[in-house]
């Protein structure tokens, strides 16, 4: 008589269990920054919907986000899901079998050839991981000091360096802030983003590495030409000026121009205590197409030996919806959804910059897909001719040279 209870109990027990188990997958990420949105926000999201996974967001510092990460992948101790890095480092991932293919996911339907461009095989067979956003180069200016000092927002070169010039006769602010000591601003936030209006975008970029174009085409050098006037503009001591220099400059409200990656929205409006506007890279001449740098920049993948993959293949699905494109594009306001379906974005400085993709063709930054696998490597040396075309120690025709000399010794079509 006693038997039956304990059978029962032990038969209600085991129809529960599948119900209660729970499979926790680990985030490797080198956003270390935006930890507390995952938590208080992106998280809860996914697991109101999914209770049976359990996420944890599982961060390291950028800078040795790449060796931590290889170091656990061989060692077998990664995580489930990693964040990718736009191009060459996550190809090599997958090179290596470390990344897991996603081109049957069926959220992949909901990006573009482009946007999924920087997590592919070089002939598109293949996309391991889930793009989730770019971010979007161009200026953020201190509106008050614009309105003090009569400024309209500059549309062409002529009227950029006119607005420069005034703010520099003024004397109230140093016209753009910027500093050449850790190089790598000097190209993304300066070459790279006014260079796409030279080289027309997609079209220059593809050229290159095709190899109908070079670095020595004044195409590819007139940048260097605008880079070495900023060099009036910066400011004393921008030499040996870092990024955080720079930073702080601009949202102490010492500096009326900051040549900007759209990752700072959040930082600035934390720190700002005045109002900001933004504008797209000044073109040539009035009437002439504009290009901006939307440049792919971060994704997620699955690692290959995860035990978890069905459940990680779940919450990617997820990372590839309209629902995540929009909660993620507004909790991080300045990284812009590559999901098809359009976010309407809260922020205002976001809604500036993402205007832009309206006016624009987008294009991104021209080292990063094949240009730089090879030594030299492109993406560096650049870093350094822009900061020493900026210092005036090297003239835009050498840099261009030097550039194209390095390029054409390693990599084929060049030669």
């Amino acid at each position: 008589m006693k038997k039956t209870p304990i059978l029962a109990l032990l038969a209600s027990t085991a129809l529960a269990g599948p119900a209660l188990a729970q499979t926790t997958l680990t985030i490797e990420s080198w956003r270390n920054d935006d930890l507390t949105i995952w938590q208080d926000q992106i998280i809860p999201a996914f697991e109101a919907q999914n209770p049976d996974i359990k996420i944890v967001f599982a961060p390291t510092a950028p800078a040795e986000y790449n060796a931590a990460l290889n170091s656990k992948l061989a060692a077998g101790s990664a995580g489930d899901l990693i964040t990718c890095r736009p191009f060459d480092a996550s190809l090599q991932l997958y090179t290596d079998g470390h990344l897991a293919n996603l081109s049957d996911l069926a959220s992949m339907a909901n990006f573009s050839d482009v946007a999924k461009s920087a997590w592919q095989t070089d002939d598109g067979s293949a996309t391991f991981c889930v793009p989730m956003a770019s971010v979007i180069h161009g200026f953020i200016y201190n509106a008050d000091a614009f309105a003090e000092l009569g400024l309209e927002v500059p549309a062409t070169e002529d009227e950029f360096f006119a607005a420069l010039d005034k703010i520099k006769e003024d004397g109230t602010y140093i016209p753009m802030a910027m500093g050449t000591n850790d190089q790598w601003e000097a190209a993304t936030m300066g070459y790279n983003n006014i260079g796409p209006n030279y080289w027309k975008g997609e079209e220059g970029r593809l050229a290159l590495i095709k190899g109908e174009q070079k670095l020595t085409d004044d195409a590819w050098v007139a940048p260097y030409r605008q880079l070495a006037r900023w060099k009036d503009y910066l400011g004393d001591g921008f030499e040996a000026q870092t990024y955080p220099d720079s930073q702080n400059l601009f949202t102490l409200g010492r500096a009326a121009i900051y040549p900007a990656g759209s990752w700072e929205i959040s930082g600035f409006n934390a720190q700002a205590g005045f109002k900001m506007g933004a504008f797209s890279p000044p073109v040539q001449a009035a009437g002439d197409e504009c290009y901006i740098s939307d440049h792919t920049d971060i994704a997620i993948g699955l690692n290959a030996a995860s035990p978890n993959a069905e459940a990680a293949k779940t919450f990617l699905d997820w990372v590839g919806s309209p629902e995540f494109a929009a909660l993620y594009a507004n909790a991080l306001p300045g990284f812009f959804s590559l999901n098809a379906t359009p976010v309407e974005m809260a922020d205002p400085l976001a809604q500036e910059f993402v205007s832009w993709r309206q006016k624009c063709k987008s294009t991104i930054r021209s080292t990063y897909q094949i240009l730089s696998r090879g030594t030299p490597n492109l993406e560096n040396e650049t870093w350094n001719a822009s900061a020493n075309v900026i210092k005036g120690t090297e003239s835009p025709e050498d840099a261009g040279k030097r550039l194209q000399d390095g390029l054409s010794s390693w990599y084929d079509p060049q030669k």
